[in-house]
């Protein structure tokens, strides 16, 4: 059987789950943030691909998409584990992602959406007290993740820096 068949890609924007055996991918993650939730003892693990960091600059209410903000993406993404049979106190969550891919002399805050994803991902976690046990973010680089929900393992390959299992 092809492995590739036993992938879910989530793009820009997006959200999914997977349960054990198969694998939960994000490719191209700049300053996007890769969410990973899971539950362990259900072997099932949800992926968001945060965009940006508050939903607030939204225009469109109701047809917003939820994926593309920390502050809807992680609330959503709860919901979806949990209607899977998920329980929420057992939720943990790994990220990655949040480069500052351009730099500009005049960088003002606005400008340095990774570290605001990080940032807003993390507050988000906090909120919903889910415990992050682990993250490789910031730095210049885009990022593929990987995660395997049968044993928790988030593969994380960097762009010219190869490949850390966290």
């Amino acid at each position: 059987m092809d492995s590739e068949m036993n992938i879910v890609k989530v793009g820009i924007a997006e959200m999914k789950i997977v349960t054990s055996p198969g694998l939960i991918r994000a490719t191209g993650l700049g300053s996007c943030v890769g969410v990973v939730l899971y539950d362990l003892p259900a072997k099932t693990a949800g992926l968001a691909h945060v965009m940006l960091p508050s939903s607030f600059i939204a225009k469109n209410g109701e047809h917003m998409n939820k994926a593309k903000f920390a502050d809807t993406a992680i609330f959503e993404l709860i919901g979806m584990l949990k209607s899977a049979g998920c329980h929420q106190s057992r939720l943990l969550a790994k990220i990655a992602g949040g480069a500052e891919m351009f730099s500009f002399s005049s960088m003002n805050e606005a400008m340095r959406i990774g570290p605001r994803n990080v940032e807003a991902v993390k507050q988000e976690l906090k909120k919903y007290r889910i415990q992050l046990v682990a993250e490789d973010t910031g730095g210049k680089s885009g990022r593929t993740i990987e995660f395997n929900p049968g044993n928790a393992v988030l593969t994380v390959r960097t762009v010219n820096q190869g490949s850390v299992e966290i």
